[in-house]
């Protein structure tokens, strides 16, 4: 089998020995972990193992991580992780062996209890979808948000096209990654943006990619909220400037690289709950 290899960023991250503990114990092929430690050394160390790489950089965020183990990585595949997930036994090998060149391919996401390191006995996510823009007029952004309704009735399509994802898990081809990376540093800030910028590159670009949700494996995140609280932080003032970039890229087609406007690909699905029918025109206001 193709080496994959899985990247995670990190900054300040309690389960991160716990993740690569879970990715070596449940991956059945060829695989390599890459760790990017973004200005901070864990305590206590990583374990050594021949098949982990540790990168510590100065400060620079998730996206100039993301970036730096790409570009080091052996594998056919690449796989990026969040620092606390947990995953289903043979992961890798089934995600590879449904990856075309041109798809970004999300494992069903399922939640983590990381008391247990296990799964919770919740819903799984088998599909997203786009919060409506103007809802929330004062924070404007192409949000994802799971999309329950679409995900019960078409559960039994096993590898089925979804319309975003959240960037806790993507899979891919390095050659695609090659295609739309690296990710941009600028604009975006540190951190915002990412299942946007890669999502709509994949779906907008003239390679006529696709987002795929392949339900037959799973990983489990870990939503930290209160008791756990944002690891990988930072300020609100980088959250408004990044997210407010993205929105007015992706929103206004501005990416002279695009085959296909925005609305070419919001047509391809059924209207998603709380879009209102005459949503085009909020497009030219």
């Amino acid at each position: 089998m193709p080496k994959v290899s899985v990247m995670i960023p990190t900054r300040n991250e309690r389960f991160l020995q716990e993740t690569i503990d879970d990715i070596f114990n449940n991956a059945t092929g060829d695989i390599e972990v890459l760790v990017n430690l973004d200005g901070y050394w864990p305590d206590p160390p990583l374990k050594d193992d021949k098949r982990l790489t540790v990168i510590h950089q100065r400060r620079r965020g998730m996206r100039a991580g993301i970036n730096t183990m790409a570009a080091v990585a052996r594998g056919q595949y690449l796989m990026k992780c969040d620092a606390h997930c947990a995953f289903a036994p043979g992961f890798d090998e089934v995600l590879a062996a449904e990856c075309a060149d041109n798809w970004i391919v999300i494992p069903r996401r399922r939640s983590l209890d990381a008391e247990k390191w296990e799964p919770k006995p919740k819903e799984p996510i088998d599909a997203m979808r786009y919060f409506w823009p103007f809802a929330h007029p004062d924070d404007l952004g192409l949000h994802g948000k799971p999309w329950y309704e679409r995900g019960r009735e078409r559960r039994d399509i096993l590898l089925d096209e979804d319309v975003t994802f959240q960037g806790s898990l993507w899979f891919m081809a390095r050659s695609h990654w090659e295609r739309i990376g690296p990710m941009q540093e600028e604009g975006y800030e540190t951190f915002m943006g990412e299942p946007q910028e890669l999502g709509f590159a994949t779906q907008l670009g003239p390679w006529e990619g696709k987002v795929m949700r392949n339900k037959r494996t799973w990983y489990a995140h870990l939503h930290k909220g209160r008791q756990w609280g944002r690891m990988y932080s930072m300020s609100k003032s980088e959250r408004v400037r990044g997210n407010a970039y993205s929105w007015d890229f992706w929103w206004n087609d501005r990416w002279d690289g695009r085959a296909h406007d925005l609305e070419w690909l919001i047509d391809r699905f059924p209207p998603m709950p709380g879009w209102p029918e005459n949503w085009r025109e909020w497009r030219e206001k």
